[in-house]
């Protein structure tokens, strides 16, 4: 197995890509230390999956806009693991609105969800990697939004795109412990919150993907594997698109786009 005995922290891991990621790491032989930020019990009933393929499983609560909460959840983290081989921050928020109603508090949510609390895990499990000597991996979820920005998703664009810099700028910061930092970046993949924006969803942003449909969740699995494991030892501060060819292409549906920032007005 790819992961055995390793240990894996992932955030936003109660509900869509997060918490298959968190089943497919404990699959591949991890435990897994499970953050969410409001769904709880979607976050309990990952972890009982998980002990039930027999690893072991810790839920930690945490909104990652707020740095003393991003150190209270690694504190309690290290209190019941001796050491953190991977981190995959997957926790994200995105903050549907037009251009001109992106106001400062609709930017700061958005920013300092998904950069800045992307920016503090890292710095949080670098720390514990150092300490421990582990050279270990941390794994960036991106979006296709940061390579071709999408109308009313400037913030969320804009954060995603920090993330890609960061991945960068950490590889070369943390590559002399031999801790690698990369990013993925999925298309349009069905969740929840996708599938509440439109529940045309799957059709109407399939047509413009060029493998013809929308992802799951667990096509996102394999990619997060790769980077969190040795098959990808000599491979960091890169950033790599799974979206079905999308980026390539570019089409994007504005009815669907106008639809989603009026419904999160």
């Amino acid at each position: 197995m790819r992961l055995s005995a390793k240990t894996v922290l992932i955030t936003g891991a109660s509900k869509g890509i997060g918490r298959a990621l968190a089943l497919g790491c404990a699959r591949e032989g991890a435990d897994v230390i499970l953050n969410y930020n409001s769904d709880r019990a979607g976050a309990d009933a990952a972890a009982d999956e998980i002990r039930a393929l027999g690893r072991k499983a810790l839920v930690v609560g945490a909104d990652l806009s707020r740095v003393k909460q991003i150190d209270r959840m690694f504190a309690t983290a290290r209190k019941h693991f001796p050491r953190l081989d991977v981190l995959i921050n997957n926790a994200g928020l995105t903050g549907w609105a037009s251009f001109f109603d992106t106001t400062e508090e609709k930017w700061d949510v958005v920013l300092d969800t998904n950069l800045k609390g992307t920016f503090f895990c890292s710095l949080a499990a670098a720390r514990w990697m150092r300490e421990t000597k582990t050279a270990g991996s941390i794994v960036n979820v991106s979006t296709q939004c940061a390579q071709l920005a999408v109308k009313n998703l400037v913030a969320y664009g804009t954060s995603k795109a920090g993330i890609h810099g960061m991945t960068k700028q950490l590889a070369v910061e943390l590559a002399s412990l031999g801790i690698r930092v990369n990013t993925f970046a999925p298309g349009p993949v069905n969740v929840d919150r996708n599938l509440k924006d439109d529940p045309d969803y799957r059709d109407v942003w399939g047509a413009m993907i060029p493998l013809g449909r929308t992802a799951e969740t667990e096509e996102m699995v394999g990619p997060a594997l790769f980077l969190a494991s040795n098959e990808s030892s000599y491979v960091t501060g890169q950033t790599f698109y799974v979206d079905g060819g999308w980026t390539v292409q570019g089409m994007v549906p504005s009815s669907n786009v106008e639809k989603a920032a009026k419904k999160n007005k």
